[in-house]
């Protein structure tokens, strides 16, 4: 049995990384924000991204990445339980960009395109960008979608619902009856499905991902998934997602994106290709951390803040923590960092059901997980 190393290093050696998690905060701020772990990479990855320097090939990256198509779909049948055609993906720069590009295609401009709030904050950054308007729908207290409030949204002319499964920030999974009563109401309207899937192979003990384009026939002729090795194989930086289609329509759709090849990074290819190929141990490993971190915040929390409320996230390493009853105020995140120099996402970001909120990441050591929580004890 292959033996995986996620040792996680100290709070002094993480500052000493780039990415905006760490770079963005003081040595002394113990940072659970950004959503990417802190994990050592995939031997399969640094093995092929070293490879990729070695041989000085750092150019631009290959319009048809067949390969990458083929190992994705390899990943998506023995993962994923999803049978995915590799002539129906086609690359993107990375999720948000295939969002923002595809609504430009399916709607025009100011044209009403819908999601679940809370929700990732660039979807109300970012989409703009297409001259779409925005529409909320505020997620039910059990973190699946309002279908009454979808219906009126579907009523009122949105031509566009963004589904985030698995949910960022809440974890919540959708189980599959849902998902197909949520593509029936959107096929009644002539509604496009775009399906933002990319924590799907971080999905946690006890919850069943169900790819959108194994719903039903409505749901792949209404709709197109987004994916990426970015979150659950941790190189987010390295921009290159996958638009994936199950029908003529749909494909003709994406047929009619620009070529955005010119954006997608040929490192990210290369990774990708090797975490979809020979990553499984270390992601099994990884899943199986996160689990035990799951629990462990569960222990931490009760002992420490039994007052902050939270549905333990069925996938992703966040979550999505309710802390209204502790007189912080609207933005709970401000207070944990001036007083306890622990950063947490601020859940005003994730729009107005935000309010009161944080997003706290435990991807990362039990050790640092447990000073998370006690840092935000000492805040209060």
């Amino acid at each position: 049995m292959t033996t995986v190393d996620l040792r996680v290093p100290g709070l002094s050696e993480l500052h000493r990384r780039r990415s905006d998690k760490w770079a963005g905060h003081a040595p002394d701020v113990l940072a659970s924000t950004i959503a990417e772990m802190d994990f050592p990479l995939a031997p399969a990855v640094t093995d092929a991204l070293h490879a990729a320097v070695e041989r000085h090939d750092l150019g631009y990256a290959p319009a048809d990445p067949a390969r990458l198509c083929a190992a994705f779909a390899q990943f998506a049948a023995r993962r994923l339980d999803w049978s995915v055609d590799p002539a129906q993906v086609t690359l993107v720069p990375d999720v948000m960009a295939g969002l923002v590009e595809l609504c430009r295609v399916l709607a025009e401009p100011g044209d009403a395109i819908a999601f679940a709030t809370p929700a990732y904050p660039p979807f109300f950054s970012d989409l703009p960008q297409a001259g779409v308007r925005l529409r909320e729908i505020a997620l039910l207290p059990d973190g699946t979608l309002d279908l009454d409030a979808l219906d009126a949204e579907l009523a009122g002319g949105v031509r566009v619902l963004l589904l985030a499964n698995p949910h960022n920030p809440t974890g919540c999974v959708l189980p599959s009856d849902e998902l197909e009563r949520i593509a029936e109401r959107c096929a009644a309207r002539g509604a496009w499905v775009l399906a933002d899937e990319i924590h799907a192979p971080l999905v946690l003990a006890g919850a069943r991902h169900t790819p959108w384009l194994e719903v039903s026939d409505a749901a792949r002729e209404h709709g197109i998934a987004l994916t990426s090795a970015s979150k659950a194989f941790n190189f987010a930086g390295l921009k290159t997602g996958l638009a994936v289609t199950a029908s003529d329509r749909a494909r003709e759709a994406v047929a009619r994106l620009p070529d955005l090849s010119d954006r997608v990074g040929l490192l990210g290819i290369v990774a990708a290709e090797a975490a979809f190929a020979d990553g499984d141990a270390w992601l099994d490993a990884v899943l199986a951390k996160l689990d035990a971190n799951r629990a462990l915040l569960g222990e931490r929390l009760a002992d420490e803040l039994p007052e902050v409320r939270w549905k333990p996230p069925e996938g992703t390493y966040l979550a999505w923590l309710d802390c209204r009853c502790l007189g912080l105020g609207d933005d709970p995140a401000a207070a944990f960092l001036a007083r306890g120099r622990v950063a947490l996402s601020s859940g005003l970001d994730y729009g107005r059901p935000g309010a009161g909120h944080a997003r706290l990441n435990f991807g990362t050591s039990p050790e640092l997980v447990a000073e998370t929580v006690a840092r935000m004890a000492s805040a209060i």
